[in-house]
Protein backbone atom coordinates (compact mmCIF):
# COMPACT_ATOMS: atom_id res chain seq x y z
CA UNK A 1 0.00 0.00 0.00
CA UNK A 2 1.64 3.13 -1.16
CA UNK A 3 1.90 6.43 1.19
CA UNK A 4 -0.50 9.69 0.19
CA UNK A 5 0.32 12.56 0.65
CA UNK A 6 -2.22 15.62 1.01
CA UNK A 7 -1.59 19.10 1.27
CA UNK A 8 -3.15 21.30 4.69
CA UNK A 9 -1.59 24.90 4.30
CA UNK A 10 0.71 26.83 2.32
CA UNK A 11 1.67 30.18 3.84
CA UNK A 12 2.64 31.70 0.35
CA UNK A 13 -0.09 32.64 -2.36
CA UNK A 14 2.31 31.21 -5.07
CA UNK A 15 4.16 28.34 -5.11
CA UNK A 16 7.98 29.38 -4.95
CA UNK A 17 10.15 26.80 -7.31
CA UNK A 18 14.05 27.58 -7.18
CA UNK A 19 16.88 26.70 -9.90
CA UNK A 20 20.54 27.61 -10.04
CA UNK A 21 21.01 28.48 -6.54
CA UNK A 22 24.37 29.19 -5.62
CA UNK A 23 27.10 28.51 -2.73
CA UNK A 24 26.97 30.61 0.44
CA UNK A 25 30.29 32.01 0.89
CA UNK A 26 31.66 30.39 4.49
CA UNK A 27 32.51 33.22 6.90
CA UNK A 28 35.36 33.19 9.84
CA UNK A 29 34.53 32.17 12.91
CA UNK A 30 37.53 32.96 14.67
CA UNK A 31 38.82 36.48 15.29
CA UNK A 32 41.33 35.27 17.76
CA UNK A 33 43.25 32.06 16.37
CA UNK A 34 44.30 30.27 20.03
CA UNK A 35 40.27 29.92 19.97
CA UNK A 36 40.18 26.36 18.94
CA UNK A 37 36.24 25.44 19.50
CA UNK A 38 33.29 27.06 17.99
CA UNK A 39 30.71 28.10 19.89
CA UNK A 40 27.99 25.67 18.39
CA UNK A 41 28.27 22.16 17.81
CA UNK A 42 26.26 20.11 15.33
CA UNK A 43 26.46 16.76 16.47
CA UNK A 44 23.19 14.95 16.97
CA UNK A 45 23.81 12.74 19.81
CA UNK A 46 23.38 9.10 18.52
CA UNK A 47 20.81 8.50 21.64
CA UNK A 48 18.66 11.32 20.69
CA UNK A 49 16.12 8.71 19.77
CA UNK A 50 11.96 9.22 20.37
CA UNK A 51 11.12 6.86 22.66
CA UNK A 52 9.36 3.96 21.49
CA UNK A 53 5.71 3.13 21.92
CA UNK A 54 4.69 -0.08 23.98
CA UNK A 55 4.60 -3.01 21.17
CA UNK A 56 0.43 -3.02 20.14
CA UNK A 57 -2.18 -2.37 18.05
CA UNK A 58 -3.25 1.48 18.51
CA UNK A 59 -5.67 3.92 16.95
CA UNK A 60 -4.17 6.50 14.30
CA UNK A 61 -2.42 9.88 15.98
CA UNK A 62 -1.10 13.30 14.61
CA UNK A 63 2.49 14.37 14.91
CA UNK A 64 3.92 17.35 14.96
CA UNK A 65 7.32 18.32 13.40
CA UNK A 66 8.62 21.68 13.62
CA UNK A 67 11.66 22.11 11.67
CA UNK A 68 13.95 25.71 11.62
CA UNK A 69 16.54 25.67 8.71
CA UNK A 70 19.69 27.13 9.87
CA UNK A 71 23.34 28.46 8.20
CA UNK A 72 25.88 27.90 11.33
CA UNK A 73 29.67 27.63 11.48
CA UNK A 74 30.54 24.69 13.94
CA UNK A 75 33.78 22.50 14.57
CA UNK A 76 34.35 19.42 11.28
CA UNK A 77 38.13 18.39 12.16
CA UNK A 78 40.87 19.51 15.13
CA UNK A 79 41.27 23.40 14.45
CA UNK A 80 38.76 23.22 10.90
CA UNK A 81 35.46 24.48 11.13
CA UNK A 82 32.38 25.13 8.38
CA UNK A 83 29.20 26.54 7.86
CA UNK A 84 26.51 23.70 7.58
CA UNK A 85 23.32 24.22 6.63
CA UNK A 86 20.81 22.19 9.36
CA UNK A 87 17.82 21.17 10.16
CA UNK A 88 17.03 22.70 14.17
CA UNK A 89 20.62 23.30 15.09
CA UNK A 90 21.72 19.36 14.43
CA UNK A 91 23.07 17.05 12.12
CA UNK A 92 21.12 14.73 10.97
CA UNK A 93 18.04 16.83 11.89
CA UNK A 94 15.73 15.21 14.41
CA UNK A 95 14.72 11.82 13.82
CA UNK A 96 10.82 11.33 13.44
CA UNK A 97 8.87 8.01 15.22
CA UNK A 98 5.44 6.96 13.67
CA UNK A 99 3.47 4.51 12.81
CA UNK A 100 1.45 3.32 9.93
CA UNK A 101 -1.78 5.14 9.73
CA UNK A 102 -0.64 8.38 11.46
CA UNK A 103 -0.85 11.55 10.11
CA UNK A 104 2.50 14.10 10.32
CA UNK A 105 2.11 17.64 10.16
CA UNK A 106 5.21 19.71 9.36
CA UNK A 107 6.15 22.84 9.74
CA UNK A 108 9.33 24.30 8.29
CA UNK A 109 10.53 27.42 9.04
CA UNK A 110 13.65 29.27 7.21
CA UNK A 111 15.53 31.44 9.87
CA UNK A 112 15.59 35.11 8.97
CA UNK A 113 19.60 35.65 9.01
CA UNK A 114 19.90 32.38 6.52
CA UNK A 115 21.21 33.07 3.48
CA UNK A 116 19.54 30.62 1.04
CA UNK A 117 16.16 29.09 0.83
CA UNK A 118 15.81 25.81 2.07
CA UNK A 119 13.00 22.98 2.31
CA UNK A 120 11.98 19.54 3.03
CA UNK A 121 11.42 16.11 0.77
CA UNK A 122 10.14 12.94 3.48
CA UNK A 123 11.07 9.98 0.92
CA UNK A 124 7.97 8.45 3.49
CA UNK A 125 5.44 10.67 1.56
CA UNK A 126 4.77 10.34 -2.11
CA UNK A 127 3.15 13.47 -4.15
CA UNK A 128 4.58 17.03 -4.29
CA UNK A 129 7.76 15.61 -4.21
CA UNK A 130 7.89 14.27 -0.56
CA UNK A 131 6.94 18.44 0.10
CA UNK A 132 9.89 19.48 -1.32
CA UNK A 133 7.67 21.35 -4.22
CA UNK A 134 5.63 23.25 -1.29
CA UNK A 135 7.98 23.82 1.16
CA UNK A 136 10.59 26.09 -0.61
CA UNK A 137 10.96 28.97 2.25
CA UNK A 138 12.64 32.06 1.94
CA UNK A 139 14.61 33.58 4.89
CA UNK A 140 12.11 34.54 7.40
CA UNK A 141 9.24 32.28 5.93
CA UNK A 142 7.55 29.19 7.77
CA UNK A 143 4.74 26.55 5.29
CA UNK A 144 3.19 23.75 6.37
CA UNK A 145 1.82 20.38 4.75
CA UNK A 146 0.88 17.35 6.11
CA UNK A 147 0.83 13.42 4.99
CA UNK A 148 -0.32 9.96 6.07
CA UNK A 149 2.20 7.33 6.71
CA UNK A 150 0.74 3.98 5.42
CA UNK A 151 4.21 2.21 4.25
CA UNK A 152 6.51 0.96 6.85
CA UNK A 153 10.15 1.55 6.59
CA UNK A 154 12.87 3.72 7.71
CA UNK A 155 12.93 6.63 5.65
CA UNK A 156 15.49 9.69 4.49
CA UNK A 157 14.81 13.39 4.66
CA UNK A 158 16.27 15.74 3.38
CA UNK A 159 16.29 19.85 2.07
CA UNK A 160 15.41 19.45 -1.83
CA UNK A 161 16.05 23.06 -2.96
CA UNK A 162 18.39 23.00 -6.01
CA UNK A 163 21.36 22.41 -6.32
CA UNK A 164 19.96 19.60 -3.88
CA UNK A 165 22.98 17.57 -3.58
CA UNK A 166 25.20 21.06 -2.13
CA UNK A 167 21.76 21.46 0.46
CA UNK A 168 22.57 17.67 1.22
CA UNK A 169 26.45 17.92 1.50
CA UNK A 170 25.96 20.69 4.10
CA UNK A 171 24.03 18.86 6.93
CA UNK A 172 20.25 18.64 5.60
CA UNK A 173 18.86 15.22 6.09
CA UNK A 174 17.46 13.19 8.54
CA UNK A 175 15.44 9.73 9.31
CA UNK A 176 11.96 9.62 9.66
CA UNK A 177 10.84 5.94 10.78
CA UNK A 178 7.08 4.51 10.48
CA UNK A 179 6.77 1.70 12.28
CA UNK A 180 4.20 -1.43 11.35
CA UNK A 181 0.86 -1.18 12.89
CA UNK A 182 1.59 -2.73 16.24
CA UNK A 183 4.91 -1.60 16.55
CA UNK A 184 8.33 -3.20 16.85
CA UNK A 185 9.41 -5.18 19.85
CA UNK A 186 11.75 -3.76 22.69
CA UNK A 187 15.14 -3.64 22.74
CA UNK A 188 18.07 -2.19 25.54
CA UNK A 189 19.75 0.58 23.51
CA UNK A 190 18.92 2.51 20.32
CA UNK A 191 21.05 4.49 18.53
CA UNK A 192 20.74 7.31 15.87
CA UNK A 193 23.77 7.31 13.28
CA UNK A 194 23.63 8.65 9.51
CA UNK A 195 26.48 9.01 6.97
CA UNK A 196 27.70 12.50 5.16
CA UNK A 197 30.44 13.53 2.76
CA UNK A 198 31.79 17.03 3.06
CA UNK A 199 33.02 18.62 -0.15
CA UNK A 200 35.68 21.61 1.16
CA UNK A 201 38.63 23.35 -0.72
CA UNK A 202 40.88 23.76 2.17
CA UNK A 203 43.14 21.06 4.06
CA UNK A 204 42.70 20.09 7.45
CA UNK A 205 44.06 22.94 10.34
CA UNK A 206 42.82 25.94 8.46
CA UNK A 207 40.45 27.31 10.48
CA UNK A 208 37.78 27.80 8.06
CA UNK A 209 36.90 25.19 5.17
CA UNK A 210 35.13 26.30 1.92
CA UNK A 211 32.96 24.56 -0.58
CA UNK A 212 33.81 22.33 -3.20
CA UNK A 213 31.58 22.31 -6.18
CA UNK A 214 34.23 20.70 -8.50
CA UNK A 215 34.57 17.73 -5.25
CA UNK A 216 31.38 17.71 -5.08
CA UNK A 217 29.95 16.51 -8.94
CA UNK A 218 32.68 14.60 -9.68
CA UNK A 219 32.14 12.55 -5.89
CA UNK A 220 35.66 13.44 -4.64
CA UNK A 221 35.05 14.24 -0.87
CA UNK A 222 37.24 15.89 1.54
CA UNK A 223 35.71 14.67 4.40
CA UNK A 224 33.62 11.52 5.45
CA UNK A 225 31.40 11.69 8.50
CA UNK A 226 29.10 10.26 10.61
CA UNK A 227 26.34 12.29 12.52
CA UNK A 228 28.36 15.55 10.95
CA UNK A 229 32.01 16.19 12.16
CA UNK A 230 35.05 14.11 12.56
CA UNK A 231 35.30 12.13 15.70
CA UNK A 232 31.66 13.12 16.40
CA UNK A 233 30.82 9.35 17.75
CA UNK A 234 34.21 8.47 18.63
CA UNK A 235 35.63 11.28 20.94
CA UNK A 236 32.35 13.77 21.57
CA UNK A 237 29.63 11.35 21.43
CA UNK A 238 30.54 7.57 21.60
CA UNK A 239 27.79 5.07 21.80
CA UNK A 240 27.64 3.17 24.90
CA UNK A 241 25.77 -0.39 25.79
CA UNK A 242 26.69 -3.08 28.21
CA UNK A 243 26.86 -6.26 28.01
CA UNK A 244 24.05 -8.66 27.31
CA UNK A 245 22.17 -5.87 26.15
CA UNK A 246 20.36 -6.05 22.65
CA UNK A 247 21.40 -3.04 20.30
CA UNK A 248 19.50 -1.21 17.64
CA UNK A 249 20.92 0.96 15.40
CA UNK A 250 19.06 3.26 13.02
CA UNK A 251 21.07 3.86 10.20
CA UNK A 252 21.02 6.37 7.11
CA UNK A 253 22.91 7.57 4.50
CA UNK A 254 22.31 11.31 3.71
CA UNK A 255 25.33 10.99 1.15
CA UNK A 256 24.48 12.90 -1.35
CA UNK A 257 26.82 10.42 -3.68
CA UNK A 258 28.28 7.61 -1.64
CA UNK A 259 27.15 4.03 -0.62
CA UNK A 260 27.89 2.91 2.72
CA UNK A 261 29.36 -0.80 3.32
CA UNK A 262 27.89 -0.27 7.70
CA UNK A 263 30.11 -2.72 9.37
CA UNK A 264 30.89 -2.81 12.91
CA UNK A 265 34.27 -4.39 13.76
CA UNK A 266 33.94 -7.10 16.40
CA UNK A 267 30.46 -7.90 15.79
CA UNK A 268 27.90 -9.60 13.56
CA UNK A 269 24.21 -8.15 12.70
CA UNK A 270 21.50 -10.53 14.67
CA UNK A 271 19.03 -9.16 12.26
CA UNK A 272 19.27 -6.99 9.21
CA UNK A 273 15.86 -4.70 8.36
CA UNK A 274 17.53 -4.58 4.53
CA UNK A 275 16.73 -1.02 2.58
CA UNK A 276 14.79 0.01 5.59
CA UNK A 277 12.43 -2.48 4.76
CA UNK A 278 9.92 -3.26 7.99
CA UNK A 279 7.55 -4.95 6.59
CA UNK A 280 9.71 -7.88 5.29
CA UNK A 281 11.50 -10.58 7.18
CA UNK A 282 15.03 -9.45 8.83
CA UNK A 283 18.19 -11.34 7.18
CA UNK A 284 20.02 -12.76 9.77
CA UNK A 285 23.92 -12.95 10.87
CA UNK A 286 24.95 -10.53 8.56
CA UNK A 287 28.49 -8.59 8.65
CA UNK A 288 28.26 -5.87 6.46
CA UNK A 289 25.30 -4.71 5.01
CA UNK A 290 24.83 -1.85 1.91
CA UNK A 291 23.39 1.39 2.65
CA UNK A 292 22.29 3.25 -1.04
CA UNK A 293 22.76 7.53 -0.71
CA UNK A 294 18.93 8.59 0.45
CA UNK A 295 19.07 4.82 1.84
CA UNK A 296 18.41 3.07 5.34
CA UNK A 297 18.31 0.38 7.69
CA UNK A 298 17.54 -0.84 10.97
CA UNK A 299 20.00 -3.52 12.20
CA UNK A 300 20.11 -5.51 16.05
CA UNK A 301 22.70 -7.26 17.64
CA UNK A 302 23.50 -8.43 21.61
CA UNK A 303 26.41 -7.49 23.23
CA UNK A 304 28.83 -10.49 24.73
CA UNK A 305 31.84 -8.92 25.21
CA UNK A 306 33.15 -5.31 26.76
CA UNK A 307 35.57 -3.32 25.32
CA UNK A 308 35.19 -0.62 22.57
CA UNK A 309 34.06 -2.08 18.59
CA UNK A 310 34.31 0.48 15.98
CA UNK A 311 31.47 1.47 13.69
CA UNK A 312 32.69 1.82 9.88
CA UNK A 313 32.34 1.80 6.51
CA UNK A 314 34.09 -1.20 5.36
CA UNK A 315 35.46 1.11 2.03
CA UNK A 316 38.28 1.51 4.83
CA UNK A 317 40.22 4.07 3.09
CA UNK A 318 37.33 6.49 4.25
CA UNK A 319 38.34 5.75 7.77
CA UNK A 320 41.16 8.35 6.92
CA UNK A 321 38.73 10.97 6.25
CA UNK A 322 37.03 10.85 9.35
CA UNK A 323 34.28 7.88 8.89
CA UNK A 324 34.53 6.03 12.54
CA UNK A 325 32.60 5.44 15.39
CA UNK A 326 32.96 3.71 18.65
CA UNK A 327 30.26 1.86 20.50
CA UNK A 328 31.53 1.32 24.16
CA UNK A 329 30.44 -2.04 26.17
CA UNK A 330 31.30 -2.05 29.60
CA UNK A 331 30.39 -5.01 31.95
CA UNK A 332 31.89 -8.79 32.07
CA UNK A 333 31.64 -11.38 30.25
CA UNK A 334 32.45 -15.06 29.88
CA UNK A 335 36.18 -15.32 28.74
CA UNK A 336 35.52 -18.34 26.61
CA UNK A 337 33.64 -15.82 23.80
CA UNK A 338 37.36 -14.58 22.67
CA UNK A 339 40.52 -14.66 24.28
CA UNK A 340 43.36 -12.47 24.10
CA UNK A 341 46.37 -14.33 24.88
CA UNK A 342 48.76 -12.01 23.94
CA UNK A 343 47.50 -8.79 25.84
CA UNK A 344 46.92 -6.99 23.18
CA UNK A 345 43.60 -5.65 24.19
CA UNK A 346 45.33 -2.79 25.46
CA UNK A 347 45.46 -1.11 22.47
CA UNK A 348 43.04 1.12 21.37
CA UNK A 349 40.21 0.36 18.70
CA UNK A 350 40.43 3.71 17.28
CA UNK A 351 43.56 3.18 16.10
CA UNK A 352 42.71 1.27 13.73
CA UNK A 353 41.83 4.21 11.54
CA UNK A 354 45.13 6.04 11.40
Amino acid sequence: MKTRTFLVTVSAAALLIVSGVGAASATTLYADPKVKEPTVSVVQDPAAVPAPEKPGKRAPKTHQVVLTTTEVDSKLDDGTTYTYWTFNNTIPGPMVRVRVGDTVDVKISNAKESTMNHSVDFHAATGFLGGGQITQVEPGQTKEFSFKALTPGVYVYHCATPMVAHHISKGMYGLIVVEPEAGLPAVDQEFYVMQQEVYATKAKNIPNAEDDYDGLVNERPSYLVFNGAVGALSKDKPLKAKVGETVRIWFGVGGPNLTSSFHVIGEIFDRVYNLGSLESEPLKGVQTVTVAPGGATMVEFKVDYPGQYALVDHALSRATKGLIGILAVEGQADDAIIRDKSGDSRKKMGEMAH
